[in-house]
């Protein structure tokens, strides 16, 4: 790639990332807040109020083991959403076409919507942290799993979102995966129990959850505890994240869901 080619892209990547970001900046309390909130809620209701009966989840306190779910909650939601609800208004309003004929690549455009999603979760995610310290006190036991893990589900989600985005045609396609699909596999992941307590054949199906092994890689990461090892996690993650990473590029490469 010439160096004007390689400035031309990089000035188009730079232009649709601050787009983004400005946008969910924009409207925080449509974005941010909520999140804060709802968050915040979670702590008070299952944190203190559920969390002293239960006492401890093993050998940590309940709200404390918690803590990195809700985090995960929170950046899988905002990455999921942001990518979605954005690529579908510029679906809607039609200026995704003057992208589309523009000379820049697609791979560029699929960079700059999903850079939105991962600054809108990982900004969410450090928001939720903060509300968590007011709630519980740990000390992080590894910053390269903690930020690694967020950086990838965020990544992951903001793909998922994106292809989502694609085959959506109408505003209920945008609300229909995070409500049926993304919703409870986020519930069912192990936010709220370790898996160890269920039956042996929920133990197996609540395996194939992906979200299972994000949340627990970041918990082990927060706090040192999780149901799963480290290596086999990040491998799922990344795999899955490849697969949906080639998967819109050759949805956008083909044009489908956007070349009506």
């Amino acid at each position: 790639m010439s160096n004007s080619n390689f400035n031309k892209s990089a000035t188009a990547l730079l232009t649709i990332v601050r787009k983004e970001v400005v946008r969910f900046f924009r409207i925080w309390p449509q974005t941010i807040l909520p999140s804060a909130i709802t968050m915040s809620l979670y702590y008070v209701i299952f944190g203190n109020l559920i969390g002293n009966r239960i006492g401890r989840m093993g050998d940590v306190p309940y709200i404390q083991y918690i803590a990195p779910g809700l985090v995960m909650m929170a950046v899988i939601t905002n990455s999921y959403s942001n990518v979605v609800a954005s690529f579908f208004s510029s679906k809607f309003q039609r200026y995704i076409d003057e992208l589309i004929i523009s000379p820049t690549p697609n791979y560029i455009i699929l960079l700059g919507y999903i850079s939105g999603g991962i600054a809108r979760g990982c900004t969410v995610g450090f928001i939720v942290v903060i509300i968590s310290i007011f709630f519980t006190s740990f000390k992080i036991d590894s910053i390269a799993i903690t930020v690694s893990v967020v950086f990838l589900s965020s990544l992951l989600f903001s793909l998922a979102g994106l292809i989502n985005g694609i085959f959506a045609r109408k505003f209920d396609d945008v609300s229909i995966i995070p409500t049926f699909v993304l919703t409870p596999l986020t519930y069912l992941g192990g936010v709220f129990y370790s898996i160890a307590l269920l039956p042996p054949f929920w133990e197996k199906i609540s395996q194939a959850n992906p979200i299972f092994y994000m949340i627990n890689a970041f918990r082990h990461g927060m706090i040192g505890k999780s149901d799963v090892e480290i290596a086999p996690a990040f491998i799922i993650i990344i795999v899955i994240t490849t697969v949906l990473f080639i998967s819109a590029l050759a949805l956008l490469n083909k044009g489908i869901g956007v070349k009506q």
